[in-house]
C-alpha cells in the first residue's frame, strides 16, 4: 500500500502477506464502503482508485453501478495526467463537474473517451494530509442551470470514511493495495420477486405491444419475451446470458452497444432504430436504472416511426455519438498530438475533421495581440473571412464571443443565429454552426467554426465531443506555436553563429550550405568558415561540436573565431588545431570537436590539410575523377592536450573541386561510412561542370532525397579557377 504525505513524497506501508481469507475480507469491506458512498451521496455510480506502489500513479480498484470496462482508459492513471482523479490527488481538492460541457472544456481527453450526458466529481481519499487514493462519482447531468445536485460536503465525508478505513488497514499491517484487475459491483434488482410474481410479470410483458427484454449493467440479456425473441430472430435460450453482439449476427456494429452505454452512464432513456437484413427495421427504447436496462422492441419504418407505439420516445438529449465516430475523433486527437507546427494543426483541422462531423466548412482563427487572425479555412469565401481577419476581440460576433467567454455556441438554424446576433449575414449553403473556443492553459488561443449545409440539432452528446475536441485543438495549437517560435529563434541563433558571407578571392569559387537536422528544432554544432589570409592565401575549416543544443552551438561560436585568428596569425593547419585543442582542454567543457583545416596557397598551387577526427575531404580532379583523400587521422579536439595533428600536402590545379563536409551529409543508417563517402565521391564525379553554388544545391538535394538524415549537414565546396 502506498500513500502520499503533505510534502508530496510517497510513503510505503509494508505488510505481511495476507491470507486469502483476509484479502477477501478487506476487499469486501472496501466494496461495501464504495456502495455506501454512492448511496449516501445520491450518486448513481462510483469508483475507487488506489495509489500504485511507486506513488506515481492511481490504479482503478473497484466500480459500483457502472462496469469497470467503461473506465478502461483509466485503469492506470499517472498523477501528472490531465484527468479529474489525478488532479484531485495532486491538488488535494474536490474536482466538481456538474455540467457536461464544462467537463469537456476542462478535460477534453476524458470527455471524448466517455462522451455521454453525465456529471462527475473526483475527490482525494484523505486522512489529515495523507492521500491514499481517489473517489470518482457519477450522476445524471443537470438539464437546468441551478438545479440542486449532490452535496459536495457529503462527498468529502465519504472520502474521509474511506480514508480512515485505508489508514487503519495500513496501521494494522494489512494495507489494501491495488488488486490484479479492477472489480465491478453491479447492483441487484431492488425487489426480490416470488416465483408466482415473476411469472405474472412475464405474462404482463407478453401482453404488451411489441417485445420486451432486460439487460444487466454489463449488457447481458437477463429476460427476453417471446415476442422480443421473434422480432430479434433468435430463440430465448440463445439470447439469455449473452450480449447482443454475441448472439445477434446482424448486430455487429457499435450502435446498440453505444446507446446501451449512454443509458447506463447518463441514467437517461434512449432510442435508436436498426435494420435487420434484408430490409426489416426495429425500434429500441432503453430505460435504465441502477440494476440494468429495460428495452422495448417494436417494428418501425426506415424513418423511425414505430408501428406499435402511439408515440416514439426519444432520449431528451438526442442520440449519442456512435462509437465509430468517437474512435475516429480519438484518431484525430492522436494525430493532433503528433502535429509539430501551426501548419500541421491547420491542415488536420481543415482537411480531416470535416468528414468526422459531416460539416461543410471550417475556419480556424487565432488570437494575436488582442485581435483575431484567420490561420486556416476550408469552404469559406475569402471575402466572408475578411471581416474576422484582424478584428478586435471586442467585435460582437459569435467567433469572438465564444473566445472571450470560453463557452461554445451552437446554432441549429440560421434563425437561431440571427436571433442571438441580428447583424449575422445569411451565408449561402450554410444553415447551422458550431462556434468553439480554443482555450489552452487557461488563456485564449483562438476559435474554430464548423458550418453545416443543412439544419443540425447538435444533441448534447455531440456538443460534448465538439467541446472536448476544441480543447485538444487548442492544446495542439499552443504547442505548435511554441514550436514555431522556438524553431525560428533557434534558426536565427544558428545563422548568427555562421558566417554571413564567404570571401571573394581571385582563383576561388566557394559555396556553402547548412541544413539543420530533421529531428526537430535542436540547434546544431556544425560550423564552417573560409578566411582570407592575403591576396593569394586562404584558410578553409569545417567541424562538428558534439551535441545538438545551445551549449554545443555556443561552443561552436567560440571555436570558429579562434580558428580564424590562428589562420590570420599565419599558423599552419597542424599548429592551429593543436592550439585550439589545448584551448578546449583548458575550457573543460566535456565536449569533443571534430575539425578539418585546409590551408590553400593559390600562388604555389598547393593545399595543406590537417584533421582532428573529421571525415576526409573529397577531391575532384580536373578530368572529372573524384577520390576520398587519405589523410593521417588526428585525435578529436578537447581530449589530450599534447595531441599532434599530422599534415598532408596536395597539389592544386585549375578545375579542381574540394568538398569539405560534416558526417550528416553522408551518414545513412545501415551503410558503412567508407561506402557512404565513396558514394559522395561518385556523386561528385558524375556531376556536370557547374558553378559551386549550383553544385552545392545538387549535392544537398541528393542527400535529402536518398535517405533520412538525422544529423545536421554542413557542406563547403571550393573550386579552383584561373585567376583573372
Amino acid at each position: 500500500m502506498c500513500a502520499i504525505g503533505e510534502d508530496g513524497a510517497a510513503q510505503s506501508y509494508g505488510s505481511r502477506p495476507p491470507s486469502p481469507a483476509t484479502e477477501l475480507v478487506r476487499r469486501a469491506a472496501l466494496d461495501q464502503l464504495l456502495e455506501l458512498a454512492v448511496r449516501d451521496t445520491g450518486m448513481h455510480a462510483g469508483a475507487v482508485f488506489l495509489l500504485a506502489s511507486d506513488g506515481r500513479a492511481l490504479r482503478l480498484e473497484v466500480t459500483a453501478g457502472i462496469p469497470a470496462e467503461y473506465l478502461a482508459p483509466w485503469f492506470a492513471v499517472a498523477l501528472s495526467s490531465p484527468v479529474p482523479v489525478a488532479e484531485a490527488v495532486r491538488e488535494r481538492r474536490l474536482v466538481w463537474l456538474a455540467d457536461p460541457e464544462e467537463f469537456a472544456r476542462r478535460y477534453p481527453r476524458t470527455a471524448i473517451a466517455l462522451p455521454y450526458h453525465h456529471a462527475a466529481a473526483a475527490a482525494p481519499i484523505l486522512t489529515g494530509t495523507t492521500v491514499w487514493g481517489a473517489l470518482l462519482l457519477f450522476w445524471p447531468g443537470s438539464d437546468t442551470a441551478g438545479t440542486a445536485g449532490p452535496s459536495p460536503e457529503r462527498v468529502r465525508a465519504v472520502c474521509r470514511r474511506l480514508g480512515r478505513f485505508l489508514r487503519d488497514a495500513a496501521d494494522t499491517g494489512h494495507a489494501v493495495g491495488p488488486g490484479p484487475a479492477p472489480r465491478s459491483l453491479l447492483q441487484a434488482p431492488a425487489l426480490k420477486r416470488a416465483p408466482a410474481e415473476a411469472l405474472a410479470a412475464a405474462d404482463f410483458a407478453e401482453r404488451l405491444p411489441g417485445g420486451s427484454c432486460s439487460l444487466d449493467l454489463e449488457g447481458r440479456f437477463t429476460y427476453v419475451s417471446a415476442t422480443a425473441a421473434a422480432l430479434l430472430g433468435r430463440s430465448i435460450h440463445d439470447l439469455i446470458g449473452t450480449r447482443p453482439r454475441q448472439s445477434l449476427p446482424w448486430c455487429t456494429d457499435s450502435a446498440f452497444e453505444d446507446h446501451f452505454r449512454a443509458a447506463v452512464v447518463s441514467r437517461k432513456p434512449g432510442y435508436y432504430a436498426a435494420m435487420l437484413p434484408p430490409d426489416r427495421w426495429l425500434a429500441f427504447e432503453l430505460y435504465p436504472d441502477g440494476s440494468g436496462v429495460s428495452v422495448r422492441i417494436s417494428p418501425t419504418d426506415p424513418g423511425g416511426a414505430s408501428q406499435t407505439a402511439p408515440t416514439r420516445t426519444r432520449a431528451p438529449h438526442g442520440e449519442p455519438i456512435p462509437l465509430g465516430e468517437v474512435y475516429r475523433v480519438l484518431h484525430l486527437a492522436a494525430a493532433l498530438s503528433e502535429a509539430v507546427g501551426v501548419g500541421d494543426v491547420v491542415d488536420l483541422v481543415t482537411e480531416e475533421m470535416l468528414p468526422a462531423f459531416g460539416a461543410r466548412t471550417v475556419a480556424l482563427l487565432a488570437a494575436e495581440d488582442g485581435r483575431m487572425r484567420v490561420i486556416g479555412c476550408r469552404g469559406y469565401h475569402p471575402r466572408l473571412l475578411e471581416q474576422f481577419d484582424g478584428a478586435p476581440l471586442t467585435l460582437p460576433a459569435p467567433a469572438v464571443r465564444v473566445l472571450t467567454t470560453g463557452v461554445p455556441a451552437f446554432f441549429a438554424t440560421f434563425e437561431e443565429l440571427s436571433h442571438a446576433y441580428p447583424p449575422a449575414p445569411r451565408q449561402k449553403g450554410q444553415h447551422a454552426w458550431a462556434f468553439l473556443p480554443l482555450i489552452a492553459s487557461g488563456h485564449p488561443v483562438g476559435s474554430c467554426v464548423f458550418a453545416f449545409d443543412r439544419p443540425h440539432p447538435f444533441p448534447d452528446q455531440e456538443r460534448v465531443v465538439f467541446t472536448a475536441l476544441a480543447g485538444l485543438i487548442a492544446q495542439a495549437l499552443e504547442r505548435a506555436r511554441l514550436y514555431d517560435t522556438s524553431k525560428e529563434l533557434a534558426q536565427t541563433f544558428q545563422a548568427a553563429l555562421l558566417p554571413a558571407s564567404l570571401p571573394d578571392l581571385p582563383g576561388l569559387d566557394v559555396a556553402a550550405r547548412y541544413l539543420p537536422s530533421a529531428r526537430g528544432m535542436d540547434i546544431g554544432g556544425d560550423f564552417y568558415n573560409v578566411a582570407r589570409v592575403d591576396d593569394t592565401t586562404a584558410a578553409a575549416v569545417i567541424g562538428d561540436v558534439q551535441g545538438h543544443n545551445v551549449t554545443a552551438a555556443a561552443l561552436m561560436g567560440r571555436i570558429r573565431p579562434a580558428i580564424r585568428s590562428q589562420a590570420l596569425a599565419g599558423a599552419t593547419p597542424a599548429q592551429a588545431l593543436a592550439q585550439i585543442n589545448r584551448l578546449l582542454v583548458d575550457m573543460d567543457t566535456g565536449r569533443f570537436v571534430s575539425c578539418l583545416y585546409a590551408h590553400l596557397d593559390l600562388a604555389r598551387h598547393r593545399a595543406v590539410f590537417a584533421t582532428a577526427g573529421h571525415p576526409p575531404p573529397v577531391l575532384r580532379h580536373p578530368d572529372g575523377h573524384a577520390e576520398v583523400l587519405a589523410l593521417p587521422p588526428g585525435l578529436l579536439l578537447g581530449i589530450d592536450p599534447n595531441a599532434d595533428y599530422p599534415s598532408t600536402e596536395i597539389p592544386l590545379t585549375a578545375g579542381t573541386v574540394l568538398a569539405l563536409y560534416t558526417d550528416g551529409l553522408v551518414e545513412t543508417p545501415g551503410v558503412d561510412l567508407d561506402d557512404a563517402m565513396a558514394g559522395l565521391a561518385a556523386q561528385l564525379a558524375q556531376s556536370r561542370p557547374q558553378p559551386m553554388d549550383q553544385l552545392a544545391t545538387t549535392l544537398i538535394d541528393h542527400a535529402r532525397h536518398t535517405a533520412p538524415r538525422t544529423d545536421d549537414i554542413a557542406l563547403l565546396l571550393i573550386g579552383l579557377t584561373t585567376a583573372e
